[in-house]
C-alpha cells in the first residue's frame, strides 16, 4: 500500500476545515483568515473562490445527496433533454436545488449558503454575535425521499443528463453559535432556534440514522430528536467534552474528554463506559464502517477499541505508535484503512485488523489539521497549519 501525492495547493493562512463534494468532485478548503477555495479532484485547479467570512472562517460543510437509481438514469438516456435532473421532486413535492449546497460558518455570528458550482453566495443566517464554530446537515433517511417515474418525466426538461447525484433541498442543516443550536433551511430561514445549552456548545454529532443530534457542553450530552425538535434523552458528564462521534451502525455515541478519556454510551439501551488513561486531552475520534473499531488520539499512539458486542471496557487496545503527539485519525468511508498524523507532520496509512498493521508513511512539512477521504476512499486530502493543501491518492 503507498500514499503518493496527487495534487498540492497553498491557501493564505491555517487551513481550518476541508470538506469534499458529494460526488467526490470538488475539495472545498476554508482558511482561517476567511476565504473558501474549491478545488478539482481531477488535478487540483483552482475553482471560484468563495469570499466566506469577515474576521474568518471556522467551518463548512455540503449538503447531503443521494445517488439516481438506475432506472431514473435509465429515463434521463431516453429523455431528449440537455439539461440538469436538477428539479426531480421531493415526497413533499418541493422542488430541488441546481448544483451542490455548500454551507459554512464564521466568526462573524453567521452561516452562508453557497452555490458551488457558480461561485455565487445564496443565502445568510445570523445567529448573533458568537462564533458559528459546527454545521452538521441532517443525514438522508431513505424513507424521506420518494421519486415517481412520472414525476421525473415531468420535470427531464429542467436537467443535466451527467449528473448522477441530487442535494436535497428539504435538508435541515444544524448549526451552532456559542450556547445556541439552530435548525436552518438551504434559503437561511430558521426551522427551529432550540433553548441554549447550559454551556458553550463544543462538539455536534448527527446520529448516522438521522433521528437526532447530538451537542455536547461543558456537564454533558443532550441528544435533539430531528422531526420535532424535543430532548431525547441528556447524559450528564462532570468535564469538558471536546469531540463527538457516532458509529456509523448509530448504537454507540462516543466523547472525547479534556479529563483525559474517551466515554462512550448506547442511548437505547442506556449503557456508559469510559476508558481513561490517555496522555492528553483527547480531540480525535474516528470509526470504520463496520462499526467495530473506533480510533482514538489523546498521545503518541492512536489507541484502537474493539467495540463488537458488549463493547472495549476491560479490553486491550491495539496500539499504533507515534513519535510526536497524533492530531489526526480518520477512517475510510466504506473500506477498512485509517490515516492518522502526528504534530512531526507524520501521516501514516493502518489495517488495525492485520497483525503487522502498518500500510505506508508519509512525512509532510507540517503538521495535518484536517483530514479528509473522498467519498470513493481513493484520495486522502491533509490541510496543514501552515497552508498547504495536500492530497495523496491511495493506491495498493
Amino acid at each position: 500500500m503507498q500514499l503518493t501525492k496527487h495534487w498540492a495547493t497553498t491557501l493564505d493562512d491555517y487551513v481550518i476545515d476541508l470538506a469534499w463534494s458529494p460526488d467526490g468532485a470538488q475539495l472545498a478548503a476554508a482558511s482561517t483568515t476567511g476565504p473558501v477555495s474549491l478545488f478539482a479532484r481531477l488535478d487540483g485547479a483552482r475553482g471560484p473562490e468563495l469570499p466566506g467570512h469577515e474576521n474568518g472562517t471556522n467551518c463548512l460543510a455540503w449538503a447531503p445527496a443521494r445517488a439516481l437509481p438506475a432506472e431514473i438514469r435509465d429515463q434521463k438516456s431516453e429523455a431528449s433533454s440537455n439539461l440538469p435532473v436538477s428539479s426531480i421532486l421531493t415526497s413533499a413535492l418541493s422542488p430541488l436545488t441546481s448544483g451542490f449546497i455548500l454551507a459554512t460558518g464564521g466568526q462573524d455570528g453567521a452561516v452562508k449558503f453557497w452555490d458551488a458550482a457558480a461561485g455565487q453566495h445564496t443565502a445568510t443566517a445570523k445567529l448573533g454575535s458568537a462564533w458559528v464554530e459546527h454545521l452538521g446537515w441532517r443525514p438522508v433517511r431513505k424513507d424521506e425521499v420518494k421519486i415517481k417515474k412520472e414525476e421525473v418525466k415531468q420535470t427531464l426538461e429542467n436537467s443535466d443528463p451527467d449528473s448522477s447525484f441530487l442535494p436535497l433541498n428539504s435538508s435541515l442543516l444544524f448549526a451552532v453559535a456559542g450556547k445556541n443550536l439552530t435548525a436552518l433551511r438551504p434559503d437561511g430561514s430558521v426551522v427551529h432556534a432550540f433553548k441554549p445549552a447550559p454551556k458553550t456548545i463544543s462538539a455536534l454529532a448527527w446520529q448516522p440514522s438521522g433521528g437526532c443530534v447530538a451537542v455536547a457542553y461543558f456537564g454533558g450530552v443532550c441528544l435533539w430528536d430531528a422531526d420535532d425538535f424535543i430532548a431525547q434523552k441528556e447524559f450528564a458528564y462532570a468535564n469538558g467534552i471536546h469531540a463527538l462521534v457516532w458509529s456509523p451502525d448509530s448504537r454507540w455515541l462516543v466523547s472525547g474528554n479534556q479529563d483525559p478519556s474517551v466515554h462512550l454510551w448506547i442511548p437505547a439501551e442506556d449503557v456508559e463506559l469510559q476508558m481513561s488513561g490517555y496522555e492528553g486531552k483527547v480531540k480525535e475520534l474516528s470509526y470504520d464502517h463496520t462499526s467495530r473499531w473506533l480510533a482514538t488520539g489523546g498521545g503518541r499512539e492512536c489507541c484502537i477499541w474493539d467495540c463488537a458486542g458488549a463493547g472495549p471496557e476491560g479490553r486491550e487496545p491495539t496500539m499504533l505508535p507515534h513519535e510526536a503527539k497524533v492530531c489526526a485519525v480518520a477512517f475510510q468511508h466504506s473500506h477498512g484503512l485509517l490515516a492518522t498524523g502526528s504534530q512531526d507532520g507524520v501521516v501514516q496509512l493502518w489495517s488495525p485488523e492485520r497483525k503487522q498493521p502498518l500500510r505506508a508513511t508519509v512525512k509532510m512539512p507540517a503538521a495535518a489539521t484536517k483530514f479528509a477521504w473522498s467519498p470513493d476512499d481513493a484520495l486522502l486530502a491533509i490541510g496543514s497549519a501552515k497552508g498547504a493543501v495536500y492530497v495523496l491518492k491511495c493506491e495498493g
